[in-house]
């Protein structure tokens, strides 16, 4: 497992009742610039929105040899998650005022 960035903030600021682990939906550049580190998590969130999971707020800085399509660095990014636990923290929002913050990116067995 090969930590790409951390939320260090996320355990200090809030209190974690529970954690979940998710995919990313990335770009080809969003993989390179984060794995030559240059993201970050700090202020980014995730939102449940039409029975889907966004990472809000997260930014991955442009990579430095892409294109013109090169991608933006503050756009909404796809959480792969099981169904059932999106509608789990869909209802924990609803119910409990909760916030949901990303604690790592990382690669696990080479893959985002």
């Amino acid at each position: 497992m090969t930590d790409l960035c951390q939320n260090k903030r996320a355990r200090f600021s809030y209190e974690l009742l529970e954690t979940f682990e998710a995919g990313m939906v990335l770009l080809g550049t969003e993989i390179k610039s984060l794995r030559n580190h240059g993201g970050s998590i700090a202020e980014a969130y995730v939102i449940v929105s039409g029975g889907e999971a966004y990472l809000k707020n997260a930014t991955i800085a442009p990579y430095s040899h892409g294109t013109s399509f090169n991608h933006e660095d503050k756009r909404d990014r796809k959480l792969l998650m099981h169904k059932y636990e999106i509608e789990k923290l869909s209802v924990a929002m609803q119910q409990k005022g909760l916030t949901i913050v990303p604690l790592a990116i990382y690669l696990s067995k080479g893959r985002a």
